[in-house]
């Protein structure tokens, strides 16, 4: 039997957790790992949302303008995001499949949903205004204003998304396109290694492009970290 002091703490606590309910606010359950892809025939689409019949079954999957223009072909996979949505106040719970053509494209979508003040429709929203690789380089750039172009997104939200994700987006690998692209593998390789260290970002950005400007010849990914090591 509880001693007494150990009840009132853990009706506390209990009350701490429902707070959202004591504002009206929902409460998002994320399990995005139930389904990971879907592979089948699209049998519609929109801007906001496409349909996939897996061997008779339809799932529908909200998707971003991108996978919307990307979807070109009948026979489709999509990489998939499941999101549970408990309203406490009634107990109304709601079940949506969200669905990307790009592991880059989900893996931003998910971590744009960690920052506080951005739900899934949100984050839907800020993934169709912008390529993938557009959105990546201004919150790594921190170029806050681009984010604000987007309706819905005050100063405060767009300010908190790139201080939240400007490093995230690195180390979890979501920066995949702009790897590809840049032309210096090995310098962004090594960013992302240091960043994941526990060094500062702009420090290691500053610290690898003073190395990159004084070696002779091209450096390997290896040989940029203990150069910056020695520096850091």
């Amino acid at each position: 039997m509880l001693s007494e002091g150990l009840f009132n703490m853990a009706l506390t606590y209990g009350k701490l957790l429902l707070l959202p309910a004591l504002w009206g606010l929902p409460m998002n359950y994320e399990t995005g790992k139930m389904i990971n892809f879907v592979r089948g025939r699209l049998v519609e689409k929109t801007p906001t949302h496409a349909i996939v019949d897996c061997n008779g079954l339809g799932y529908e999957l909200r998707i971003s303008a991108n996978t919307f223009a990307g979807l070109e072909n009948e026979d489709c996979k999509m990489l998939t995001h499941y999101v549970v949505n408990i309203d406490v106040r009634s107990g109304a719970s709601s079940h949506t499949l969200y669905g990307f053509l790009t592991a880059a494209e989900r893996d931003l979508f998910k971590q744009l949903v960690t920052v506080s003040g951005v739900s899934a429709t949100i984050g839907m929203t800020i993934l169709s205004s912008f390529q993938v690789d557009q959105l990546q380089n201004a919150i790594m750039s921190g170029d806050d204003k681009l984010i604000t172009s987007v309706k819905g997104i005050g100063p405060k939200l767009a300010k908190r998304i790139v201080m939240d994700l400007s490093e995230k987006v690195i180390v979890t690998g979501v920066h995949e396109n702009i790897i590809a692209k840049s032309g210096n593998t090995a310098k962004i390789e090594a960013l992302s290694a240091l960043c994941s260290l526990g060094f500062d970002r702009k420090k290691a950005d500053i610290t690898l492009n003073a190395i990159i400007k004084d070696g002779t010849s091209v450096m390997s990914t290896e040989d940029l970290i203990k150069e910056s090591l020695k520096v850091l």
